[in-house]
């Protein structure tokens, strides 16, 4: 499987409104262009019996939600081409069998003589969705940057002095800051991992750089976001972070630190 990585947004509802998108989408083609079986249905029909079939593309799209959330959590939170495919390859399945249904209980029903299930895929669904799917893919990867621009947007950035490599991140991955010598530990997370990363920087530096981050010693920043709880230890004063981190609180900081939990 590829592990090109590929823009995606896990964002529920934005999945839902394009899935709205996609229903108007479809019923405006269907009524345009008459490329299934809108010949035989005259006026204001059209208007009557054509959103079922954009609600059929909606509900195909919606149904395969949970499927794409459980693909994206297996790859780590990574989506990739493969995964896309596969998507739409269930957009297709599931679309067919709708329309199909659509054609078949609400457009003509009753119906002695339906166009078959090889003609009805071949010659109409699936030319219709050659020109359906591509503003479907263009839609899902619209979102999909759009969502990756903003995560990036929102990343802090712990500099290295001079030419050092400093380390950008959303502020919600990083979980401490400990002081070593000329040099600062970074521990983050990454997909899960945790990490740490040496940036030549003072620790006094990188609590200016992120005011969000509390001291809890002379040596230590924290995430408040990653508190779980307190911990003593022959009666010294700790915290508990997430990934069984424990960081020491000096008696400097800890009516400061106390106060904040």
């Amino acid at each position: 499987m590829s592990k090109t990585s590929y823009p995606f947004n896990p964002i529920v509802k934005n999945h839902v409104w394009l899935s709205l998108g996609l229903a108007l989408w479809i019923v405006l083609f269907l009524i345009f262009t008459e490329p299934l079986d809108t010949n035989q249905i005259q006026g204001v029909d059209k208007f009557i019996y054509l959103p079922f079939y954009g609600v059929a593309g909606a509900l195909s799209y919606l149904i395969l939600l949970p499927l794409q959330y459980k693909l994206f959590l297996w790859k780590e939170k990574q989506w990739t081409p493969m995964l896309e495919a596969i998507f739409f390859f269930g957009m297709l399945l599931f679309g067919f069998i709708l329309a199909r249904c659509v054609y078949i209980f609400i457009v003509v029903p009753g119906e002695k003589y339906p166009y078959t299930l090889d003609f009805f895929f071949i010659d109409i669904f699936l030319p219709a969705s050659i020109v359906i799917f591509p503003i479907l893919f263009i839609g899902r990867w619209a979102i999909g940057r759009y969502y990756e621009k903003r995560l990036e947007a929102k990343k802090i950035e712990i500099e290295g002095e001079g030419a050092y490599e400093g380390l950008r991140l959303q502020l919600n991955d990083l979980i401490s800051v400990k002081a070593d010598d000329n040099y600062v530990e970074v521990t983050y997370v990454v997909d899960g991992k945790l990490k740490k990363q040496l940036i030549r920087n003072t620790l006094k530096n990188v609590e200016a750089m992120v005011p969000e981050l509390l001291r809890t010693h002379r040596s230590y920043l924290i995430n408040p976001e990653h508190f779980q709880q307190f911990k003593t230890e022959n009666g010294k004063l700790f915290l508990q972070l997430a990934y069984e981190l424990v960081i020491p609180v000096t008696k400097t900081y800890t009516k400061e630190v106390k106060a904040r939990f």
